[in-house]
């Protein structure tokens, strides 16, 4: 851009020079044609001197021939030229010609050169001689101040340029060397960036996706401990009880029988933890597709009351129910009784002789509802966000006297989101809880 500045600058001086000059040697050339072709040099000395002096530099008349016969310093009077310019206007190539010429090392010299013309015909050229080391002197200033105000301009650049580029970089730097700690191991690594835009955006998202993928991680942790004790206890139980069948060989019948069952009873609570699992593991792996049908919601219901009311009975609890006539929805049948059994039979366990469980169902255009609300004991406020944590127990001693393996209300999750739905929960300590499944209603053909 310097160069090309300078250029432009130079050539533009140049150009106004050339055409002042030019113009000066037609308006003198024009005026001593008549007294050249009357020969009257003598006429011409002290305008062409007068001319010579106001352009600062000298006046050669030039003949047809290329003979000088008028010199304002009187040095090549009677000589011949060559000079390319009054050569070329001689020649009737042009009527005027311009050029410059170096004198020296240090100064250059513009020659212009116009034609003569009288009566038609050429009959000499005027030629002026002006030095342009002033015209050089001011161009190569202007060059200097250019590339000093470049060179400034340049180095300001330069500098934005490195700043700006190290407030790109130094989040990306920020976001690399914490994505470098996450990949050692240290899932807690998070990235503060102090910026705006999209880089903040990114920044925010990777902190959500670490935030996530910690979480996970202490999921799993926490999950396999769980399963690792879950899975302990019953075995533990059974080899105690083995020991006790083993070095007691004269254990009364009856006593003998009350181990076997109690060793019954664990091995069918280990089955049921594992069976559990092995679901969890499924869904998680999407491994368990629907079997969609349109199903009697309201009568799935019924069934799953009916089926629970004998337990209801010997507990002492009032069964109730408020069931919307002729609900159905696209559904796999026997997920969705799953959950409906689940949470209805976690309600009878929890809930007091004499309490009550209430089972509501009604619909509209968009979606099912379906509420179990029990007066049971109720859930802590601080135990409500975690109650469908895999092997999360409010009441570890309970949840086991009742038989529970901590994975039902997980597996009840799992299935309501595999049908597009949500539950939810509301519950106090001693207030009861109600447990609410929303599920979308998709009609269409088995």
């Amino acid at each position: 851009m310097a160069a090309l500045l300078t250029g432009l600058v130079s050539s533009t001086l140049y150009a106004q020079r050339t055409r002042q000059a030019s113009l000066s040697a037609e308006k003198l050339a024009a005026s001593v044609a008549p007294f050249f072709a009357a020969a009257d040099l003598e006429a011409l000395e002290d305008p062409l001197n007068n001319a010579a002096a106001d352009a600062g530099g000298r006046i050669l008349l030039i003949d047809a021939e290329g003979k000088v016969q008028l010199d304002t310093l009187s040095q090549l009077e009677g000589t011949r030229t060559s000079v390319p310019e009054a050569v070329t206007v001689l020649s009737g190539a042009d009527s005027r010609s311009y050029g410059i010429h170096p004198m020296n090392e240090n100064d250059h010299a513009a020659l212009c050169a116009a034609a003569m013309v009288y009566d038609g015909e050429i009959i000499g050229a005027v030629l002026i001689s002006t030095p342009v080391t002033e015209l050089r002197q001011a161009i190569q200033e202007v060059e200097s101040q250019l590339l000093t105000v470049f060179i400034v301009v340049a180095g300001a650049a330069l500098m934005a340029a490195l700043i700006f580029a190290f407030t790109l970089t130094a989040p990306i730097k920020a976001l690399t060397r914490t994505i470098r700690r996450m990949g050692k191991g240290d899932l807690t690594a998070r990235v503060d960036v102090q910026t705006s835009g999209e880089l903040k955006e990114l920044a925010d998202s990777y902190n959500i996706m670490a935030e996530k993928i910690e979480n996970f991680d202490q999921s799993r942790s926490q999950f396999v401990q769980n399963a690792s004790h879950e899975l302990k206890t019953p075995l533990a139980t059974m080899k105690l009880l083995l020991e006790n069948l083993i070095y007691q060989p004269d254990m009364p019948a009856e006593l003998r029988a009350e181990f076997m069952q109690d060793m019954n009873n664990e091995i069918d609570r280990l089955s049921g933890i594992i069976t559990d699992l092995l679901t969890l593991t499924q869904m998680d792996a999407e491994q368990t597709p629907l079997t969609l049908k349109t199903v009697d919601f309201t009568a799935l219901c019924e069934e799953t009351l009916h089926a629970l009311q004998p337990a209801a009975s010997k507990a002492n609890l009032t069964l109730d129910d408020h069931l919307a006539r002729n609900v159905s929805l696209m559904a796999d049948e026997s997920k969705l009784s799953q959950v409906v059994y689940n949470l209805i039979d976690n309600a009878i366990k929890y809930t007091p002789e004499g309490g009550k469980v209430i089972v509501n169902l009604h619909t509209d255009s968009r979606q099912a509802v379906l509420s179990v609300h029990d007066t049971g004991i109720g859930i802590p406020e601080k135990d409500v966000p975690h109650i469908f944590d895999r092997f999360y127990r409010v009441d570890k001693a309970r949840s086991r006297e009742t038989g529970g393996t901590g994975l039902g209300l997980s597996i009840v999750r799992q299935m309501v989101q595999l049908h597009g739905g949500e539950i939810t929960v509301e519950s106090a300590s001693d207030a009861g809880s109600v447990f609410t499944v929303t599920l979308p209603v998709r009609k269409g053909d088995a």
